[in-house]
């Protein structure tokens, strides 16, 4: 295998690493958001239930005010997760750069190959074809 070669499977490696986690994060935000969706319909069933929407009355139900506190802590990690999923796309788009400048150089280097091999190959074929002393009337 030649180095450029196994230097494109490393940037593949890279950017499908660096894609899996854009995933990975987009996975647990739409998780994060599901759940604390659920909690508010939990939240307004529980209020609802007691007939008390105020979280500061002395009768305002204990489990609401726990929902409550849950769902404000899953928005703020999907808060947070937002921020590292920009960094993660970030990080992906330069690994896809890299990938991309990586192709290319082997790219080159095939059709360098290929041009510095036809006249060579020429020649051999032209040795296997007409052998030294034969005529070859065209």
């Amino acid at each position: 295998m030649k180095p450029r070669e196994s230097l494109v499977r490393l940037k593949r490696f890279q950017v499908d690493e660096k894609r899996r986690r854009v995933m990975q994060i987009e996975m647990m935000i739409a998780e994060f958001t599901r759940v604390a969706s659920d909690l508010e319909r939990e939240i307004a069933s529980e209020e609802s239930r007691a007939g008390i929407t105020d979280q500061n009355h002395f009768a305002y139900p204990t489990y609401a005010k726990a929902a409550a506190q849950r769902r404000d802590n899953l928005r703020r990690s999907a808060d947070e997760l937002q921020e590292q999923l920009s960094e993660a796309k970030s990080d992906m788009d330069a690994a896809t750069a890299d990938l991309t400048k990586a192709e290319q150089l082997e790219d080159r280097e095939q059709v360098r190959f290929r041009t510095s091999e036809a006249p060579r190959d020429q020649a051999v074929f032209e040795a296997k074809t007409f052998p030294a002393g034969s005529t070859a009337s065209f």
